[in-house]
């Protein structure tokens, strides 16, 4: 999925392989070759366990899933030492690893209060592993190439911590392409990271895990949605009643479309985007939605919101913000009106090439691809009008993360802990 927005070494612990969940069996790899389908299906409960650039990680002290207006996370550019902090308890760090279509994503974090956990390490860099693919239908050897560099730092970062528990995924890119297996056996040999591809709706799950502090108790029903490098992923909500405390119980319907910032620009352009150009791909992935089978939702007004998970909602609320450099604490969770979205999309949409580069929150890595983001964007408010969105500066390392210490009842444990302690 697209950029998000993008640590500090420690001394080795006893060293578990790089591929391997301590305590745990390694997860077989997953491959869905099957026909892709734009319709979505009610969903049942998911079973437990289940040009190179970059934007800065939190620092390693930072809580990622707090939502704006909590105190705020520090950030730090990527491959630069943290300051000293204290040393978790290494039998409760788990790992989350997202190789997408556009990038390479890593978080090692700690559980912390119920639902939250604290980052130790982080890293992320852009990739481009599906360049070239919707034409060739392969990865290149230059895309693999730059996906492994970025690996290894993940796997010596892993290596360098006693991880109880991780899962390493990798998504669209490596789904589609032919030669996506092979890629992943490369990574295996070259790294001794064991990724698995995971399916459709997996990565919707995933991304509604990784945003539920984001969703309010005042939502009736929310759209989530995750606009991707290869691929875009939409889940539909219905949280009137009971509200679990899984936010994945409450997916309705989803769909996965077949179309990402990488892929759309490469179709129709992404440098000279003209407002021709930019109406054609609104319309090509209107199509793509018309086909999605999904009743009207049981609420609007107030009750009902938009929430995008993805580097085209994170820049927009980064331009509308007219921040001097992209800073995660004052985008995550922050609340665009529809007219700043479209006001936002206009600008973007009037800026040449050159002035979305040199912008401090797109830079050149996705001044090509923003607008592409962009008419995604709007064919999902079309599809769904509503009167504010939610920014989302998180998504799936975050949903694995929440998914791992929920399975593992890391944060029950705490919580007896708390209370034992203040008897």
């Amino acid at each position: 999925m697209q950029p998000r927005g993008p640590q500090s070494p420690q001394p080795p612990q006893a060293e578990a392989p790089a591929g391997e969940a301590s305590g745990k069996a390694r997860r077989g790899r997953r491959k869905n070759r099957s026909k892709r389908s734009l319709q979505g299906r009610p969903m049942p409960p998911a079973a437990p366990g289940a040009s190179v650039g970059h934007r800065a990680e939190p620092r390693s002290d930072a809580r990622i899933d707090q939502p704006r207006g909590a105190p705020p996370p520090q950030r730090h550019a990527p491959e630069r030492a943290s300051p000293p902090v204290a040393r978790p308890r290494e039998e409760d760090l788990y790992a989350a690893l997202d190789l997408g279509t556009n990038n390479c994503r890593l978080l090692v974090a700690q559980p912390g209060r119920p639902g939250q956990f604290r980052v130790v390490d982080a890293f992320s860099r852009i990739v481009r592993l599906g360049e070239g693919l919707a034409a060739s239908g392969r990865l290149s050897d230059e895309a693999m190439d730059r996906a492994v560099e970025a690996l290894r730092i993940c796997a010596a970062k892993i290596r360098n911590r006693d991880i109880r528990r991780m899962r390493l995924i990798a998504t669209e890119a490596c789904r589609a392409a032919e030669n996506g297996e092979s890629f992943l056996k490369r990574v295996t040999e070259e790294t001794g990271l064991e990724l698995e591809i995971i399916n459709r709706e997996t990565e919707a799950r995933l991304a509604v895990s990784g945003c539920s502090s984001l969703v309010g108790r005042e939502a009736r029903s929310v759209v989530l949605f995750d606009i991707g490098g290869g691929s875009s992923e939409i889940a539909v909500l219905d949280i009137n009643g009971q509200r679990s405390s899984r936010l994945a119980h409450h997916i309705t319907h989803w769909t996965s479309l077949p179309v990402g910032v990488v892929t759309l620009s490469e179709r129709h352009g992404g440098q000279d985007v003209t407002p021709e150009v930019f109406a054609a791909m609104v319309s090509e992935v209107e199509g793509m939605l018309a086909r999605f089978d999904c009743p009207p939702l049981p609420s609007r007004g107030d009750g009902f919101y938009l929430i995008g998970t993805s580097g085209t909602v994170t820049t927009l609320a980064g331009v509308h913000l007219n921040l001097p450099r992209y800073d995660r604490r004052q985008v995550d969770g922050l609340w665009l009106s529809d007219p700043d979205v479209t006001a936002m999309q206009a600008k973007l949409l009037s800026w040449g090439f050159a002035e979305r580069a040199a912008n401090a929150c797109i830079g050149p890595d996705r001044a090509d691809l923003v607008l592409a983001g962009c008419a995604i964007l709007e064919a999902i408010r079309r599809r769904w009008p509503s009167q504010r969105m939610r920014v989302a500066d998180r998504g799936l390392r975050e949903g694995l993360l929440t998914d791992m210490m929920a399975d593992d009842g890391v944060w029950s444990r705490n919580r007896a802990r708390r209370t034992q302690k203040n008897r």
